[in-house]
């Protein structure tokens, strides 16, 4: 059996953990501000004054509403980002990048300011795969208005994603180098070469390891969970509709409603809604 056809233990799962690992990310950079706002500067092709990292990467907008779990939170004096390491394609990360940055502009306007307090939000997601399938490895998405292009909304809100399969396509050096560390683990600049330091630091952590693998096995049992819960039902459903439809043949023999019901296993009043259906 080879590792494609078996489940990787948590313990392999971490030994083969790369940054396209959510994870190993979020502890690369929560760790290492320094690294984080220079990779924001290479991705955003611009100089940033300071960053300071959010501890509040979870954010409840209120009671009752869905919060938001991010991968790296940072503000800046104007401007407030959000970094995303994404491996797989969801199918709603164009609606996460929408919903994610309404959140920070909750998070970030304090009560009494005014809009123009509002800080430039900034939307990051690093995909390994192309969401898109249009070849890019970069797509940029601001408010534009659709009758005249070279008007701009102007809300200030800005939406990224890089595609680190499509690496090759990008003409920016220091990005490409980053996209293709994320791909293929090599280093072509330095500072690919000191993030590739810090992600080893992060794999010889004996704590963060232990977090993965705890992870790790919450989800294998939620997942397992979630067969085991799902098999069940579709058993139940199933012995269900068998015995639905064995009342249904007796109906039409004219066999009295309460015998079926014994006969069969199903409450009286379900008997007596298919024969209403039936007639």
């Amino acid at each position: 059996m080879t590792d494609n056809e078996r489940e990787l233990t948590p313990a392999e799962k971490w030994e083969r953990a790369t940054l396209a690992n959510n994870f190993i990310f979020y502890k690369v950079m929560h760790n290492n501000p320094d690294i984080c706002k220079k990779l924001i500067e290479i991705l955003l092709e611009r100089k940033i004054d300071h960053i300071v990292m959010k501890q509040e990467e979870e954010l409840e907008i209120d009671y009752g509403k869905k919060g938001i779990r991010m991968d790296v939170y940072a503000a800046g004096e104007k401007e407030a980002y959000n970094l995303e390491m994404q491996a797989t394609d969801t199918g709603e990360l164009p609606e996460r990048a929408r919903y994610y940055s309404s959140v920070i502009d909750v998070d970030q306007l304090k009560s009494g300011a005014q809009y123009k307090d509002l800080k430039d939000n900034y939307i990051i997601f690093i995909c390994v795969k192309d969401i898109f399938h249009k070849g890019l490895a970069k797509y940029s998405f601001e408010n534009i208005c659709h009758e005249n292009p070279e008007l701009m909304l102007n809300d200030r809100t800005y939406k990224y994603f890089f595609i680190a399969e499509n690496y090759d396509k990008i003409l920016n050096k220091e990005q490409k180098a980053f996209l293709k560390l994320i791909v293929s683990n090599s280093r072509m600049s330095d500072f690919t070469e000191k993030l590739s330091a810090y992600i080893r630091d992060a794999k010889h952590n004996i704590q963060w390891r232990r977090q993965f693998m705890d992870l790790e096995r919450e989800k294998t049992y939620a997942y397992n969970q979630g067969l085991k819960e799902g098999k069940e039902e579709g058993i139940k459903q199933g012995v269900e509709k068998q015995a639905e439809e064995s009342a249904v043949k007796l109906l039409n023999e004219k066999v009295s409603p309460e015998v079926i019901a014994k006969c069969v296993g199903l409450p009286l009043e379900k008997v007596l809604e298919l024969q209403k259906g039936i007639k």
